[in-house]
């Protein structure tokens, strides 16, 4: 059984802040890394932020210094904290989890939608 649950999303003004949580059903043992990826309408899915099991992150250059992301292990849980939030930044985010198997998987998805 593998599976991943997201929350944390919904509508805020710009400047404001959320946190995502993504929740992974297998051990965090057996992840090899945790990342979040979204999409807008009419756009492909990016990258926005991953964390490897040796703690290495990455960020796209959009939301560099603005969003954190953070592990978990005794939950294996993976957050992403957004502040000082734009109207760009409005998409739907994606949880996602590669195995030391191999398998990458998805989470459903929650959208994050910032207007005034």
């Amino acid at each position: 059984q593998v599976q991943l649950v997201e929350s944390g999303g919904g509508l805020v003004q710009p400047g404001g802040s959320l946190r995502l949580s993504c929740a992974a059903s297998r051990s965090i043992f057996e992840i090899y890394a945790m990342g979040w990826y979204r999409q807008a309408p009419g756009k492909q899915r990016e990258l926005v932020a991953r964390i490897t099991s040796g703690s290495s992150t990455n960020y796209a250059d959009s939301v560099k210094g603005r969003f954190t992301i953070s592990r978990d292990n005794a939950q294996n849980i993976v957050y992403l904290q957004m502040n000082s939030l734009k109207p760009e930044d409005t998409a739907a985010y994606y949880c996602n989890v590669v195995y030391y198997s191999g398998d990458s998987i998805w989470g459903q998805g929650t959208q994050v939608t910032v207007s005034s």
